[in-house]
Formats: structure tokens, C-alpha cells, sequence
């Protein structure tokens, strides 16, 4: 039997049309900042995907700029907000380490807000904190790369709105899993196209509310001046194709909830305790664990089964460490025994009924070795 990949939220696969637009770009020649004829064909390359970017998160095609990665896009937003005099940070602790890094690396003081056990944050909180003091850079994720928690949007953009905040959103895990619509939902978004079954390598930083950006990276003119460097031009053409197909196939993803619910029901039987139950979860996002059975035994007898999951965020999941972001969702007691099963647009019913058959021989397995020993 095939394996069963189920860890799109690390990475998915490329799709079909993303490989066949790449292939076409990288047997063409031409410098998008070139104005002859090869150059003016790479930059119309780009300008389509750019468009095809803004269309999936309803917004103008220049407000996005390319990056190589969600994590620089993360990057961008907080250095640009930071130099625009938002030295004030108030930050949500279950966020991806991209932002965790990058605020604490600043050196300024950084406010962390109360995460419930349902993985969301407070906006009265939020509100009251930024009521009490300057303006604030605030930075909230879409939706959490572990636990597929998806935050209190629109709310959270209005209450910040209200008080003159920066809110930057790192909406990777969200966009293309679920209708998005970044007009509404703050003043960054950071995106990422191998979320999406693009290719690695590229993202971008869409600027909803035209805040001024400083680049991170300079020496050229690229990208209106925010990220200097020739640009990836089958890669960016990869995001575009990406967007589009994600666009047009939400059904894709929104038609595994079920599949899900089924294999956390089975699992939850067997001994398994839901993250987060209760709270609204991406679609294709199972977070469950059990308190006696480490993360990684479970990501190895999975993998050994033929099915890939992971322990969490996929930039820490080579790491044996508890989960911090059960920690601060006050759920220390499973936060080292917890696994992300994530589905994206080419899992099949199948995969979860495999992926749950698989996880459930597999802890019986290990529930009859530890009482051998015991005995």
C-alpha cells in the first residue's frame, strides 16, 4: 500500500498545475527587471501571480510583496512596524517560532496576552491592554500551526483597529484551508505557497491597510524596493498557480471535517483526548494526544505503519520537547504527548481511516508493553 502523508500543514504536495506552470517558467530565460523582451515576459510572470496572490485573500495585487518564506514575511511586518515607531509589542504565545524569534530577538519588552485552554486569545483583553497604553504592534496568527485554532476574526482586527494598533496576522496555515478575507482582518498578513501545494521557497507579505514598510533586505530595487535580490520567477509563478487552483477548490479541503471527526471520534475511544474541543478548528487539522505516550514514540510507530504525522509546528518537530503551545493553552499534563495529523488538497477519506486504523494498533501496542513490564 502507498503511504499515507498526512503533515500539509509542514508542507503539501505540489500540485499538478503548479508543476506544469514551473516547468514552463524555468525553460524560459529573462530577468523580470530587464526590459527587453525576456524581461518584460518574466515580469508579466510575476505580475500575473501577484494578482492571482491578492485574488485568493481579496486584496489589490499591490498591496503584495514576495518574500522567500512565510517566516520572512513574519519578519518584515514586525521590523517594519517596529521602525515605523511601534516599539510597544503585545503578542499571542502560541504562535509559530517564526514570530516568537523574531519579537524576542528585537530586544523590546513584549506583552504576552492570556491564551484560554481553548487556544484563543481574549479580545477584551486585548483591548483593555491597548486602552492602557501607546499604540502597539499586536501580532495574532490566523489560525495555530499546531492545534488548528482558529482565532477570534473579525473581532480581533476591529478591537485593534479601534485603538490605532498594528495587527499583524500570520494567516500561512489559514489561507487556502479556509475563505479568508484580509480587507477586513488586519494591517499585515504573512502567506506561504507550499501551505497551499505551491512550491518551498516563496511567500509573500500582503500590506492591507498601506503601512509603511522598511526592507529587511536591501541592495536592489526589487518588489517596489522591500526585498532587494533578482526574484524567483518559476517559484513566484508556482505561488500564482497555487492561489489560483486553492481559490477555486476550498471543497477540497473543507470536506475532510468529517473525515477528521470520524478519526478523532475512533481515537478518542481507544484513549485519545482532544486539543482544544470546542474551539473552531481548521478542517483539515486533528490535534489529540495522550499523557503516557510521548509524541515521538507515537510519530515513529505511525511512521513505521506508513503514515506521516508530526509533534507540532514543523520548523520544532525534530526536536523531543514538549509542546509550547499546550503549555500556554494550560495544558501542560498532554503537552509532551501530543500529535498534528493535517490533511490538504489531495488527502482522501482513506487517508484519515488509515491514519486512524494505524494510531489505534499502535497504542494498544504500546499500552500492552507497558503492562508486560508492569507485571
Amino acid at each position: 500500500m502507498t503511504a499515507v502523508y498526512l503533515d500539509n500543514n509542514a508542507t503539501a504536495p505540489l500540485r499538478p498545475q503548479v508543476l506544469a506552470v514551473m516547468t514552463e517558467v524555468l525553460a524560459e530565460v529573462g530577468n523580470p527587471s530587464s526590459i527587453h523582451a525576456s524581461g518584460r515576459k518574466a515580469r508579466a510572470r510575476v505580475e500575473t501571480a501577484r494578482g492571482q496572490v491578492a485574488a485568493l485573500v481579496g486584496v489589490s495585487a499591490q498591496d503584495v510583496t514576495f518574500t522567500g518564506s512565510g517566516t520572512e514575511a513574519n519578519a518584515l511586518a514586525i521590523h517594519s512596524a517596529i521602525e515605523a515607531g511601534f516599539r510597544r509589542l503585545i503578542v499571542n504565545p502560541t504562535e509559530h517560532p517564526s514570530v516568537l524569534e523574531t519579537v524576542r530577538a528585537t530586544g523590546l519588552p513584549v506583552e504576552w496576552l492570556t491564551v484560554e485552554e481553548d487556544g484563543l486569545v481574549a479580545v477584551d483583553e486585548i483591548g483593555e491592554r491597548l486602552q492602557a497604553g501607546e499604540p502597539a504592534l499586536v501580532v495574532v496568527q490566523f489560525a495555530n500551526s499546531e492545534t488548528g485554532v482558529v482565532q477570534t476574526f473579525p473581532e480581533v482586527a476591529e478591537v485593534c483597529r479601534r485603538f490605532g494598533a498594528w495587527l499583524h496576522v500570520d494567516a500561512v496555515q489559514a489561507v487556502g484551508r479556509i475563505p479568508t478575507d484580509a480587507a477586513r482582518m488586519g494591517d499585515t498578513w504573512a502567506l506561504s505557497a507550499h501551505k497551499l501545494g505551491g512550491p518551498q521557497g516563496v511567500g509573500a507579505l500582503v500590506n492591507v491597510t498601506g503601512r509603511t514598510l522598511t526592507a529587511d533586505v536591501r541592495g536592489g530595487g526589487q518588489e517596489r524596493g522591500l526585498r532587494a535580490g533578482t526574484e524567483n520567477v518559476a517559484a513566484i509563478a508556482g505561488f500564482g498557480a497555487a492561489a489560483a487552483a486553492a481559490s477555486a477548490d476550498f471543497d477540497a479541503v473543507s470536506r475532510q471535517q468529517v473525515w477528521r471527526d470520524a478519526a478523532l471520534a475512533r481515537m478518542e475511544a481507544a484513549g485519545a483526548e482532544a486539543v482544544a474541543p470546542g474551539a473552531w478548528i481548521l478542517p483539515n487539522v486533528l490535534s489529540a494526544a495522550v499523557e503516557d505516550w510521548p509524541s515521538a514514540m507515537q510519530v515513529m510507530a505511525l511512521d513505521l505503519a506508513g503514515v506521516m504525522v508530526s509533534a507540532g509546528s514543523a520548523c520544532s518537530s525534530g526536536k523531543v520537547a514538549k509542546s509550547p503551545v499546550l503549555e500556554a493553552m494550560g495544558q501542560a499534563r498532554l503537552s509532551g504527548g501530543v500529535i498534528r495529523a493535517s490533511g490538504g488538497w489531495a488527502t482522501t477519506e482513506e487517508d484519515w481511516v488509515r491514519f486512524a486504523d494505524a494510531w489505534i494498533e499502535a497504542y494498544g501496542a504500546f499500552r500492552a508493553r507497558r503492562q508486560e513490564r508492569a507485571a
